[in-house]
């Protein structure tokens, strides 16, 4: 067993360590290799980073398997630990609903299934981390997302989202109201 807490987690991880990482994490915590507190301090570590952070999010968030729809207590306390977080979180939210529409209108069943799954699971950590900054940023990326305008402005335009996607968007924050 690898102990994912005990990897290199400077600040020159990269992306693509950071995905290998997280892989060996959930291999683990698949396992039960873990202890909460070793699940947890992992966690930590990994989103410590902008690039860990990233890494953590596209690995666990398109994981298969079932045990990542229920975060563990671990899970939310390793990632209250970064200000990486509520951000990529939300653009996660976020991408994910816009993506399910354009798979759709591709033909692409799997594949919008699969952005739905991502978007439920960053809703569900959201929820779960219940901190003051993401009920603003949720707040703020409803209002972009409905107007036009706001923060999040420069994030929706520079994705091109259209009128259907950010409806999309709108509907995903709308159990986080």
């Amino acid at each position: 067993m690898t102990s994912p807490s005990t990897e290199s987690t400077s600040e020159d991880l990269t992306f693509e360590q950071a995905i290998a990482q997280t892989q060996t994490l959930l291999e683990n915590m698949a396992a039960n290799d873990l202890s909460e507190s070793e699940t947890s301090a992992a966690i930590a570590n990994l989103v410590k980073t902008h690039n860990g952070a990233r890494g953590f999010f596209v690995t666990y968030l398109t994981d298969p398997r079932a045990f990542v729809d229920r975060p563990s207590e671990a899970v939310i306390q390793g990632l209250k630990a970064s200000e990486e977080v509520p951000d990529l979180l939300i653009k996660n939210m976020a991408m994910s609903a816009a993506m399910v529409v354009h798979h759709r209108r591709n033909q692409h069943e799997e594949m919008a299934a699969s952005s739905d799954r991502v978007r439920s699971r960053s809703v569900h950590l959201i929820q779960s981390l219940n901190l003051p900054v993401l009920d603003t940023m949720v707040k703020q990326l409803l209002e972009t997302a409905q107007t036009g305008v706001g923060e999040y402005q420069s994030f929706l335009d520079r994705w091109g989202y259209d009128a259907e996607q950010r409806e999309a968007i709108v509907q995903a924050i709308q159990p986080l109201i």
